[in-house]
């Protein structure tokens, strides 16, 4: 790209479930191609435990997925369905979220795609001290994770 800052809009449609618009652009200096994604930010704000009002940010949770899902078997398309997601049901919940929602949200969609980076996440987030919080997430995570089954009587068949 030459770096002139006029460029014109060649192609636009809505993208990650209609909260981004996808924007294929062209620079009228050189022609080069480019894409660029507009997200709607809104009034989304996040309350904080020390009771700070911060707005949302998309790469925020984004980053902090990443850091949890490094060197782990998540394809990119997984980790970005997982924050759309996330994305979407933060914005569900209204203009003001706590953070402490924001997490928990976190901490279910990792349960579902991948229970080491759960693990990493929550030892982050809950501020894991010692062997006996790690022990005791993984009883929950088991609990939550594993599928229950009944036990058979003898007038089942």
């Amino acid at each position: 790209m030459c770096g002139l800052d006029d460029d014109k809009v060649v192609e636009s449609r809505p993208a990650e479930n209609g909260n981004a618009i996808r924007r294929r652009r062209e620079c009228l200096g050189c022609h080069f191609r480019f894409t660029t994604f507009e997200r709607s930010e809104g009034a989304l704000r996040v309350l904080k435990r020390s009771g700070e009002r911060e707005p949302f940010l998309r790469e925020k949770v984004e980053g902090g997925l990443r850091a949890a899902c490094k060197n782990r078997p998540i394809t990119e398309a997984d980790l970005e369905r997982l924050v759309d997601e996330l994305e979407q049901k933060v914005r569900a919940k209204g203009s003001l979220i706590q953070s402490s929602e924001i997490g928990v949200l976190i901490l279910e969609g990792l349960a579902q795609l991948d229970q080491v980076a759960y693990m990493r996440f929550a030892s982050v987030y809950k501020d894991f001290t010692g062997l006996a919080d790690f022990q005791r997430e993984v009883m929950m995570l088991e609990k939550t994770t594993q599928p229950k089954h009944r036990r058979r009587r003898k007038d089942d068949v």
